[in-house]
């Protein structure tokens, strides 16, 4: 509004020198300070001052209704109407006077309507004063409030239904005043419910105005529903009870029970209107009933509807009696909401929770079937909402919650834009309610700090190339995390419910889901029977010991004045009884009850650590979400003398090798030599030479000078001693600095890695980290190649060339070129990465449709090479390496489908590929950041396992393989031993690879390179006698070219008539050839040729073709075994968490390690001679080389 300024008079003299300081005071009004913007701002504007208002007229209108009712319950029909006509008959003659009784009982016979009793009634006086108060106060009110809220149209507001009304039942009042006379007339004052009507609705909006907080509209609709009913009902029983009096003379209750009879269409008759008056009233009821109740039940019904998507409310009683989480998504899909709710479920203590799950997207249908299942239509609410609104995490009570998992759209195209979208949730949560625990999931490590005042947070790039990276290194890395994170289903006391696999014929399927079942669990020393008696003893020794006596298998350690977690803090530690002990088991040892065998407790002799089968540690075990019965052998700790083991002999003779040490007590610093991989002894000096002797380069330890976000853990990692220019990193261009133009021209001694991914984004730095620590051998370093599809920028390029062997390259994985210009012949493992341009389709799970069909191309194409394949939904691992009609296949397929049925977390685990760790989904690892409510550890674990974190003094996971001079320590236990003593490293699992007879299916079908050319020099009966070669399908495929082929050259003959015989001849033996050849010779040839067109020796991929096509699509484990099989004997591979110590160990087992942390043995002793020195590391060698670590 624009402001009415009052402008002082200025005096003449006021620009005078002797008042040049003068101040003169100016008063500025605005429009709120005339009289009807105060009186504006007192009764309609201001919030509390309208609010007492509509209350007090909400009060009025009700107390003329109660005034209504209590004129009709005195009131008396034949005094009305003798009261009227003595006032009309005064000046009539006397032989027209009546009884006015004989008339009313005539009236009432003859069924003719008495106007008289419709118009006059019997008002009390007492009852006219009140009423006239009442009147004249509503009248005033009404005037002053049209008055306020005139804007130039008189007649809008003169014919407002609720104006007209106000008039109909103040102005008769008033005049009774001036006019006694008329003071009984009939004043239809029930109307006012109608008024009330509206001012309670106006009170309504007031009430959650004031308190600033949005009212439910469902609320809102439900009493404007229920305020009609009632006024329908109040008007249509006051208006036939008193039209009636000219009639039957009903009372209010009975006209009260003819319009409930009437409303609900029950229609009993025994109470009709007996005038047309009331009759014609109870059609305009009705009539008013079938217009205003469908379209007030349609608008409640929408809004109920409405009410149905959105989710309502949670229950601020419920909120604050039971306990409730709430999920936050941008989009719920019913593969996140089950993997949620098991993980979160699986757990006892947390059987009473409630999830609230709020989302701004509505419920999919999907969705909606699975929360109407009763397990979870009990505990899961759906609310539609935004977290960014106050009044949507109002609704969801989140300052109430015990915690809030904000996820990722890790579907979106752009997952930048997902990853601000989190962020402002975590800010919003935080703002709201800045007491509840976060658990956010970030997609890109650049955002971390954006988010890191959340409880727990968990990036997925960063476990991702970690975990990849890994996989190259420690075979089946990511089955091994995954398996540890998610909860197994259990098996109930007893075996009435078995675990995964169980029902399952095959034994290493049984052994695979039974170890499965393994988890990371916590307790403190003092707490424990597990450890609680080895406190005072180095942390090696409790670790064997726990795992012999009891099975578990202790991996880490947490002061109770540090909050770091050490993996394997070596001998060194000396175990405290306020330690909290981190272990691998079945279930945790408060679900654990303890047997022990008659024989020790009768004080039997105890024999010697494995002296027999009989004495193995654990013989069953029996695991359930309740209990655990563990039958305990040797419970007393052994003599250092009885717990030797002693090899079999060699060759019959009496000589025999080195024995197994017993684990210490307590460290031993000449027993135990320290690990300095800073010196680097065992190997060259610093400078590496490559194979042809090109190049020579220094490389040095220390940390990476450049990160390419903040947030990352610095890891100290083999660097160059001068950074590669960004020239340099290029694998495909020569330079100024070397003229090498692939992979082959380096000349690298060991086998490539392989990355291929759409961008270089700042995640695939923690891909290079792992692989360059410095507890990584120089020698065993593999060269990384990064085929981008799009070349990196400079900052990326900054971060990475500090690193030795890292290139890059621009490419992709469809294009054969690029795969032969980046080395893959020369290649030991390729990771495809999945592409955040695929990661989003039209068609659900079709997402990974392209990936999956480059990587069986390159199965085909590259038999020997070993891919790790990262995919967006984990069921689509269910197509690689995809066999039609292969019956093993099949039976895995229905396995999955049972466990599945049977409640499993991971019915997937039996895939092939995924149990050999060929196949990857970060999808998979969402329960690490479930079971982080219940686990609050699980993360720095699984951080500290895949080298994301260095905490100095905690160790890191490796693996060593099982040769043929390691087999003499025969089990796992042994095995255990052997490690502890020697080198204080402590196992956790086995990598399996075995062999495996599958059944004979049609992509078995295939011939060698070699065989095929053998063949070709072999007479034609020979060759019509091969079985492969007559296969009826690769017939009809070579027939198929052959075809296309002769076609070819009937129109070369046409052309050239005049050939030669010779040439004739020729094509014929090319069209038999090409009949004979396979699918796997002509996979083989096409690379050749593609080779011989970049201008790159084909020596290296014929050594990699004399594998068959089964052996391509069975053999997961390739590089690692290099066995020759049969076309039927294929291998499969798979992973055992903590196994039990009676496992037999296998020839090419692959034994997962946490090994401790070198910089924290070196000894703390003054310097000893050089030649002492070198004897100590000659042992140190010669005890790693017998088991092979």
């Amino acid at each position: 509004m624009d402001p009415e300024i009052l402008i002082p008079t200025w005096r003449s003299d006021a620009f005078g020198s002797g008042d040049a300081g003068q101040r003169v005071q100016v008063e500025f009004y605005v429009n709120e300070n005339t009289f009807k913007e105060r009186l504006k701002l007192f009764f309609i504007k201001n919030q509390r001052s309208s609010l007492r208002i509509r209350v007090f007229n909400f009060s009025l209108k009700l107390l003329t209704c109660l005034l209504y009712i209590i004129r009709v319950m005195t009131d008396n029909p034949a005094q009305s109407a003798g009261a009227s006509h003595s006032a009309a008959q005064q000046n009539a003659p006397s032989g027209n006077n009546k009884c006015v009784d004989c008339q009313w009982n005539g009236s009432v016979q003859d069924r003719e309507i008495n106007w008289e009793l419709i118009f006059w009634v019997d008002r009390k006086v007492p009852v006219w004063a009140i009423q006239v108060i009442v009147a004249i106060i509503s009248f005033l009110e009404t005037m002053l409030l049209m008055y306020l809220s005139y804007k130039g149209n008189i007649w809008e507001q003169i014919f407002q239904v609720s104006f007209l009304l106000e008039m109909i039942n103040t102005v008769p009042f008033i005049i009774t005043i001036f006019w006694p006379s008329i003071r009984n007339i009939f004043i239809p004052v029930f109307l006012n419910c109608w008024l009330a009507k509206c001012a309670l609705e106006n009170m309504i909006n007031d009430v959650h105005r004031a308190i600033q907080r949005t009212n439910s509209a469902m609320f809102n609709q439900v009493l404007i529903l229920i305020c009609t009913l009632l006024c329908l009902v109040f008007t249509g029983t006051c208006g036939i009870q008193h039209l009636e009096r000219a009639g039957k003379n009903l009372s209010l209750f009975t006209s009260f029970y003819f319009c409930i009879v009437t409303f609900s269409t029950v229609g009993f008759g025994d109470v009709t209107p007996r005038i047309w008056p009331s009759q014609l009233l109870v059609v305009i009821m009705i009539c008013v009933a079938l217009v205003v109740l469908p379209l007030q039940f349609e608008e409640l019904i929408y809004l109920w509807m409405e009410r149905q998507k959105s989710g309502g409310n949670y229950s601020r009683h419920r909120a604050q009696t039971e306990k409730h989480v709430v999920l936050c998504v941008s989009a719920l899909k019913i593969d996140l909401l089950m993997d949620f709710l098991n993980e979160f479920y699986a757990h006892p203590r947390l059987q009473d929770y409630y999830v609230v799950i709020l989302c701004p997207t509505e419920m999919d249908l999907q969705v909606r079937r699975v929360l109407q299942i009763p397990l979870w239509s009990q505990r899961v609410i759906y609310l539609q909402g935004s977290v960014l609104k106050d009044q949507d995490l109002l609704r969801a009570k989140m300052d109430d919650a015990e915690a809030c998992f904000i996820l990722s759209s890790r579907n979106e195209v752009d997952r930048m834009a997902a990853d601000h979208q989190t962020i402002l949730r975590a800010w919003a949560v935080k703002d709201f309610a800045p007491n509840c625990p976060l658990y956010v999931q970030i997609l890109k490590p650049e955002n971390k700090f954006h988010v890191k005042f959340a409880d727990h947070v968990v990036c997925e790039e960063e476990f991702k190339y970690a975990m990849l990276a890994l996989n190259c290194v420690c075979p089946a890395t990511s089955t091994l995390v995954t398996l540890l994170v998610h909860t197994s289903r259990g098996r109930a006391h007893g075996a009435a419910t078995e675990r995964e696999g169980q029902q399952s014929p095959e034994q290493w399927q049984r052994m695979y889901g039974c170890c499965s079942g393994n988890e990371v669990y916590h307790i403190k020393v003092c707490d424990s029977k597990f450890f609680g008696e080895y406190n005072g003893k180095s942390f090696t020794y409790a670790s064997f010991h726990a795992h012999k006596k009891y099975g578990v298998c202790l991996i880490g350690i947490k002061r109770e004045d540090n909050k770091s977690i050490l993996l394997n803090p070596g001998p060194r530690h000396i175990m405290a009884s306020t330690d909290t002990c981190y272990y691998i088991n079945i279930t945790k040892e408060e679900n654990s009850a303890f047997i022990f065998n008659q024989e020790e407790k009768k004080g039997g002799p105890a024999g010697g650590l494995f002296d027999g089968p009989s004495q193995l540690p654990v013989h069953s075990i029996i695991a359930s979400m309740g209990t655990v019965a563990m039958d305990l052998q040797n419970t007393t700790p052994p003599d250092a003398s009885v717990g030797k083991l002693v090899p079999p002999t060699v060759n019959g003779a009496g000589s025999r090798r080195p024995s197994i040490a017993p684990v210490q007590e307590l460290a031993d610093s000449a027993s135990i030599l320290p690990c300095d991989l800073l010196s680097d002894q065992s190997e060259d000096d610093s400078v590496f030479t490559d194979e042809k002797g090109h190049s020579s380069t220094e490389y040095v330890k220390g940390y990476p000078p450049n990160s390419p976000y903040i947030g990352s853990s610095p890891t100290l990692c083999h660097l160059l001693a001068e950074k590669a220019p960004f020239c340099c990193l290029r694998l495909d261009q020569g330079c100024r600095h070397n003229s090498f133009e692939d992979a082959k021209a380096y000349g690298f001694k060991n086998k490539l890695i392989i990355v291929s991914a759409e961008t270089a984004g700042n995640g695939l730095y923690n891909f290079i980290v792992p692989l360059r620590a410095y507890y990584r051998p120089r020698k065993e370093l593999n060269p990384i190649v990064l085929l981008l599809d799009n070349p990196p920028d400079n900052h990326f390029l900054e971060a990475i060339c500090c690193f030795p062997m890292v290139y890059y390259m621009a490419g992709s994985i469809d294009n054969l070129d690029s795969l032969l210009q980046c080395g893959i012949i020369y290649a030991d493992n390729l990771v495809v990465v999945d592409k955040e341009s695929t990661m989003s389709a039209e068609e659900d799970y079709m997402a990974d449709a392209k990936t999956i069909v480059n990587v069986q191309t390159m199965f085909r194409l590259f038999p020997s090479l070993s891919i790790i394949t990262e995919l967006t939904h984990p069921s689509n691992m269910r197509f690689m390496q995809f066999r039609a009609k292969d019956c093993y296949s099949l039976a895995l397929s229905k396995l999955e489908k049972k466990e599945r049925d049977k409640g499993s977390n991971l019915a997937f685990m039996f895939r092939l590929p995924f149990a050999a760790g060929r196949v990857f989904s970060i999808s998979m690892l969402d329960t690490l950041l479930y079971q982080s409510f219940v686990k609050d550890y699980m993360i720095l674990i699984a951080r500290l396992l895949l080298g994301l974190d260095t905490t100095p003094g905690s160790g890191y996971l490796c693996a060593m393989k099982v040769k043929e001079e390691d087999l003499w320590i025969g089990t796992y236990g042994r095995l255990f031993q052997k490690l502890c003593s020697s080198s204080a490293e402590i196992p956790i699992g086995i990598y399996r690879t075995e062999s495996h007879i599958f059944c004979t299916s049609e992509s078995q079908v295939s011939v060698s390179v070699d065989d095929c050319e053998d063949t070709k020099d072999k007479g034609d009966e020979s060759r019509n006698n091969d079985p492969i070669t007559d296969h009826p399908l690769l017939r009809k495929k070579s027939m198929q070219w052959a075809r296309r082929l002769s076609k070819k050259s009937v129109r070369w003959q046409g052309a050239s008539r005049d050939s030669s015989k010779e040439n004739a001849q020729r094509i014929a033996q090319q069209r038999l050839n090409l009949y004979r050849r396979s699918e796997r010779e002509e996979l083989s040839e096409l690379v050749r040729n593609r080779m011989r067109h970049l201008g790159l020796p084909t020596s290296g991929y014929d050594d990699l073709t004399n594998l068959t096509a089964s052996d391509v699509m069975n053999r997961v484990n390739l590089g690692y075994l290099q066995d020759e099989q049969n076309d039927h004997q294929n291998t499969l591979s798979y992973v055992l968490i903590n196994p039990s110590p009676d496992t037999r160990l296998e020839l090419n087992d692959v034994v997962y390690l946490i090994r401790s942390d070198p910089l924290a043995h070196v000894p703390e002793e003054p310097p000893v001679h050089s030649s002492s020195l070198k004897e100590r590391h000659e042992s140190s060698m010669d005890t790693r080389e017998d088991t092979q670590l």
